[in-house]
């Protein structure tokens, strides 16, 4: 390992890079933890109503667009294979193969908000969205309620990634990454594989209900 990257192998507060590696990990795993929480109220909020209003929840599903949000699930998954090949190409000290699944991810995960954008665009045409001006039964309105706050936070979460994967691609080409020093890639790595795990829970219980 050059001089150079045992500088930067961990910062003076930490012992040894394993140490700062261990830190960071446990920080990334805390905050995964109250995410998996936060999402889990949504979740169990509604599974509740689901199971009290099954008709109009089942008739909600159907004014979704099962294609466009196949198509998202298709392409949050490509990320994460992205996504993965990017932190081994951060361990392997492989820098240009680094930056270009940094920006290919950065490319799936833009894709899914564009795709995202006209769907709620759809919603807005339709008066499916919550409000003054929404046309249908009310308790249907409950089911977009919850979907436009589910999806809305999740793609939150997605903007959040996408503004970290810039950073992440301008450090990434000026040589910041390499196989002593990979952290935050990896780190990052985590962060992005929940978002997309989350969209796997909500894509069936969204998209799918009482289709057969």
């Amino acid at each position: 390992m050059s001089d150079a990257h045992a500088a930067v192998a961990h910062q003076h507060q930490f012992d040894s890079a394993e140490q700062q590696k261990d830190a960071a990990t446990l920080g990334m795993w805390a905050f995964i933890a109250q995410e998996i929480l936060f999402f889990g109220g949504l979740f169990v909020t509604y599974i509740v109503y689901r199971f009290t209003y099954p008709q109009a929840f089942h008739d909600g599903s159907h004014h979704l667009d099962i294609t466009l949000g196949t198509i998202n699930t298709a392409v949050l998954i490509g990320s994460s294979l992205t996504m993965a090949l990017a932190v081994h190409a951060a361990q392997t000290s492989k820098k240009n193969n680094l930056v270009f699944f940094l920006v290919a991810t950065l490319g799936l995960g833009s894709t899914f908000l564009g795709i995202k954008a006209i769907e709620y665009s759809h919603k807005f045409h339709e008066h499916h969205v919550p409000g003054l001006s929404f046309d249908g039964p009310p308790n249907m309105e409950l089911f977009f309620s919850l979907y436009f706050a589910m999806t809305g936070l999740h793609a939150v979460h997605m903007i959040i990634g996408a503004a970290i994967i810039i950073v992440l691609i301008f450090q990434a080409q000026r040589g910041t990454y390499h196989s002593a020093y990979y952290t935050p890639v990896e780190l990052f790595g985590l962060y992005w594989h929940f978002v997309d795990i989350i969209w796997i829970f909500l894509f069936p219980l969204l998209y799918l209900i009482g289709r057969h």
